[in-house]
């Protein structure tokens, strides 16, 4: 709903709107107050702001709401007047009015008329903390007034400017400003955001269209070469015939046959030249209707991080800190989907840094620091890429400590830990459940906050770097596309098909040379900066045509990230391409390794890779140990053709457990990592069982189950559900919903499962 669409709304949804807008302008004054209190323009926003919070209650008969924010309003005269000195605690007594503002706004019907009915005591308790407040914090009679004044021409901080422009972009309040909404309802449209995606997806394939009349161009130009060739091979002809020959009926004929061609020649070159040029205008039409579909996309910084300073001021207090956050780059333009999601992981890289990285007062001050910490908030483009990044003042992180608690927690040995560059120690802070803390606490210590932000970049196909000093500070740099609707690709042929590696998942690429291919430990592995990768041929983990042999050199696309980097051999790379993303049809569903699709230039459409589902494929086919070789063909892997079972749990050891020990009973295994993976699968390939868990995320096993029941082809594939519940009830629901046997994990044994599989598919 836009300002055009005001008349729509009743007189309570408009006074909800407003207290949601003049809330952020009294929390952006407060916090921008509490730092200095004598700002007399702050002064002034947050007085007005209170005053129109108080004529609006009034209009909706909420006296509560007229008696909070008429005390406010109160308490910013005062200060205006110099009879108040805002100090703190009157900050922190004014920010809860705010907060219970908003909370009576958002109040259901039922609770809102309780409100109306009389006022509550969490209304008479805010008012006698403030009239306390003020009380304590009053200038003495007698002292000379020191009325707020306007500051200094200098430089305003970050953290201020930003207040400054929350505050004056949203002074006038929607409700306020209906009439003059109303006059502009020409200008101002009310457009769904599917809408502006399908307008984006429409001026996509334009700018794809317009880009086809370069390959037609290109073929005229062909088509031109041809005909100077022509041209020039009748000349020869010409002067190669006799004189006599060449004055007779033949010679005429070529001769005409040469003007002909010259005057052919002339008219491609013309229609060439106009075809070039409203080639050139189209494409730049093309380029300018989708840039302006795709800047309607796009927010300013400052809507999605308006909470951000509250946060950091509440959390730093709580922890008895004095911590501030300055934001740079507040009018970078971001798009609107990537900004929603980067709403929690910048929480969680707020109060990592408050947290885990500003020091306490005294310590700070004992270092030569200021008292209170800095954490600062970044964005900016460049390189065609959003670049996001949050820094922290504080105490930095030691490679030690790290390398201690990497140990304790079983992830590395000491003597791995001591190789391990501080780099390589920092990723370990990514992983789920990693956590510096020994204890834990309502703030931090679970290991949560990191691996959400690292799996909120991977969804957008972006990455995460961190880097830190150890006593001076920790850096946090997110890069990021600048829209979902649009990647930077490069473009691979495997088996005469297109395929598209975002550049972002990318880590190298590069021609491999046939000698530089090692075989360890029966697989094939090259050298990379030092550390053996190995090599995979992408015809086998697409399933996608026959394994290529090997030329002079083989390209190869390095993806992955840590420890489990692979080196995908395709057939040829077709070059960097810019792509707009046309999402599959959702009938299709969860296609395995395939994210999207695209067209290219020409026109011909391209898949485009989801590489982290690409390197979970490669991880299973590792582990299955049927790899081909370069060069090797798809039938030299295979050995007897062997009973096929399918492994489906989330849980890495209980995946690889059974795997193995079904594996080295002469099952051939392949494995799911949950039940969508597992469903892609079962669709994909044959299998004589589908050994599965219950809880797993994206898709659970009793669906997977049904699925597969529900399924014309698959409703006699046998299924066996493995699972820690071992309920009664547990059991039935999975009989029920198909499954043919039920084995508990509390009671698993080798024997039981082996046992269970036999009874099932007979002997491997």
């Amino acid at each position: 709903m836009n300002a055009g669409d005001m008349s729509q709304l009743s007189l309570l949804d408009l006074f909800r709107l407003e207290v949601e807008s003049q809330a952020r302008v009294l929390t952006a004054g407060l916090l921008v107050l509490e730092r200095d209190p004598a700002l007399a323009d702050r002064l002034e926003v947050c007085m007005r702001a209170a005053h129109s919070l108080k004529g609006a209650a009034r209009i909706v008969e909420l006296p509560v709401c007229v008696d909070i924010t008429h005390a406010m309003e109160d308490c910013f005269v005062a200060a205006q007047q110099g009879r108040l000195r805002l100090g703190q605690h009157t900050i922190d007594v004014l920010l809860e009015g705010v907060d219970l503002l908003s909370r009576i706004a958002q109040a259901p019907e039922q609770e809102l008329a309780q409100w109306r009915a009389g006022r509550h005591g969490e209304a008479d308790a805010f008012l006698a903390h403030l009239a306390a407040a003020q009380s304590a914090a009053a200038v003495p009679q007698g002292e000379p007034a020191a009325p707020a004044a306007l500051p200094a021409p200098a430089p305003v901080s970050v953290a201020a400017s930003g207040a400054t422009a929350a505050a004056s972009a949203d002074t006038h309040s929607p409700a306020r400003d209906t009439d003059s909404a109303g006059d502009d309802a020409e200008r101002v449209l009310r457009v769904t955001a599917s809408s502006l995606d399908r307008l984006l997806g429409l001026a996509g394939e334009t700018l794809v269209e317009s880009r086809w009349l370069s390959t037609f161009t290109g073929t005229l130009l062909e088509l031109k070469r041809l005909c100077r060739d022509s041209d020039r091979a009748l000349e020869t002809l010409q002067q190669a015939l006799p004189a006599a020959l060449a004055a007779e009926r033949a010679g005429r004929a070529l001769g005409d046959a040469r003007r002909h061609l010259a005057a052919g020649q002339e008219l491609l070159r013309r229609r060439q030249l106009e075809l070039e040029t409203f080639s050139r205008r189209n494409t730049d039409i093309a380029q300018q209707l989708y840039d302006e579909a795709l800047a309607s996309r796009m927010r300013p910084l400052a809507d999605g991080v308006q909470a951000l300073p509250r946060l950091v001021r509440d959390l730093a207090r709580s922890l008895g800190k004095q911590a501030r956050l300055d934001i740079a780059g507040l009018d970078v333009p971001v798009d609107r989907d990537i900004l929603e999601k980067l709403d929690a992981p910048l929480g969680h890289l707020m109060r990592n840094a408050v947290d885990h990285g500003i020091e306490m007062p005294e310590a700070r001050q004992a270092a030569g620091k200021p008292a209170e910490g800095v954490v600062r908030l970044e964005a900016w483009h460049a390189g065609g890429v959003l670049h996001v990044a949050v820094q922290d003042d504080g105490a930095g992180i030691a490679p030690e400590r790290l390398r201690a608690a990497i140990v304790a927690r079983r992830l590395a040995d000491a003597g791995t830990a001591a190789r391990m560059s501080d780099a390589e120690l920092l990723e370990f802070l990514f992983l789920p459940g990693f956590s510096l803390r020994e204890s834990v606490t309502t703030i931090s210590g679970r290991g949560v906050g990191l691996d959400a932000v690292q799996e909120m970049v991977r969804q957008v196909r972006g990455t995460v770097r961190v880097v830190s000093q150890p006593g001076q500070c920790t850096r946090f740099l997110l890069q990021l596309p600048l829209t979902l609707s649009v990647i930077r690709a490069l473009v691979a042929c495997i088996d005469d098909e297109a395929y598209a590696f975002p550049l972002a998942s990318i880590v190298r690429t590069l021609r491999l040379r046939r000698e530089d291919i090692r075989l360890v430990e029966g697989r094939q592995h090259f050298d990379l900066d030092g550390r053996m990768v190995g090599l995979v041929m992408a015809q086998q983990v697409l399933e996608h045509g026959q394994p290529i042999s090997a030329g002079e050199t083989l390209p190869v696309v390095v993806i992955g990230e840590g420890s489990q980097l692979y080196g995908l051999a395709v057939d040829s790379f077709v070059g960097q391409r810019e792509l707009v993303v046309q999402p599959l049809d959702p009938r299709l569903g969860k296609i395995r390794d395939i994210s999207a699709g695209a067209l290219l230039e020409d026109g011909s459409p391209v898949l485009i890779v989801d590489i982290d589902d690409l390197v979970r494929s490669l991880e299973k086919l590792v582990a299955s140990g049927l790899l081909n070789r370069v060069g090797q063909g798809a039938a030299a892997a295979g050995a007897q053709q062997r009973k096929r079972v399918l492994v489906v749990d989330d849980s890495l050891t209980v995946r690889e457990l059974e795997r193995k020990l079904l594996a080295a009973a002469g099952y051939e295994v392949e494995v799911a990592v949950d039940g969508m993976d597992g469903w892609n699968a079962v669709r994909e390939g044959d299998f004589d069982l589908v050994i599965t868990d219950i809880d797993m995320p994206r898709m659970d096993g009793i669906e997977l189950v049904s699925m597969i029941r529900r399924d014309a082809r698959l409703k006699s594939l046998l299924v066996m559900v493995v699972s820690y519940k071992d309920r009664e009830e547990d059991r039935q629901r999975g009989l029920e919903a198909g499954a043919d046997y039920y084995l508990t994990k509390g009671s698993f044994h080798d024997e039981a499962l082996l046992q269970a599989v036999v009874d099932l598919v007979g002997a491997a």
